[in-house]
């Protein structure tokens, strides 16, 4: 498949079928994040899979919405600052970073025949709790990944004339 079809077929999926993800189709997805680039290749991240009920359950709790319970898994997406670079003038790259590797995430995802979804509006203290991370550890994004049960919608996007200048 071509980027721009890639591209096109990826969207924001809000219901997913029961259907756990193949343990190859996983492995695949984490070696395209693990090949993701990051500045100085410092590569700040850490990606935790959640998978079990208990752990998912508890998971839920930090993003309240009945769809989100609907996905077999989830795969949270973390900041490691101690290992972040930062710039001259003391912007840190750790965001960008994984903005990067998460897309790459979801691209792998899409490439196998799977839905995903960013979520960055959820309660990151009690994330970092529930799955007892250090403290320069920060989840960033939890992208919940499964098969989808529900069609994407059409893409309403800027035109070109107004995101190039």
């Amino acid at each position: 498949m071509k980027l721009l079809e890639l591209v096109n077929k990826r969207y924001s999926c809000r219901n997913y079928q029961s259907r756990s993800v193949e343990k190859e189709k996983l492995e695949y997805i984490l070696e395209c994040v693990r090949l993701a680039p990051s500045a100085v290749n410092r590569q700040p991240w850490c990606f935790h899979i959640v998978t079990g009920a208990e752990e998912k359950e508890r998971l839920q709790k930090c993003y309240d919405r009945e769809w989100f319970k609907t996905a077999p898994m989830y795969i949270v997406a973390s900041i490691l600052h101690d290992r972040e670079w930062i710039r001259g003038d003391g912007k840190p790259h750790g965001d960008i970073d994984i903005a990067i590797a998460v897309e790459h995430l979801c691209l792998a995802a899409t490439e196998q025949g799977l839905g995903t979804c960013w979520i960055c509006n959820f309660d990151a203290a009690r994330c970092k709790e529930l799955l007892t991370l250090p403290s320069d550890e920060e989840p960033a994004v939890i992208i919940p990944v499964g098969y989808a049960a529900d069609e994407a919608r059409p893409k309403c996007r800027k035109s070109i004339g107004e995101i190039v200048k």
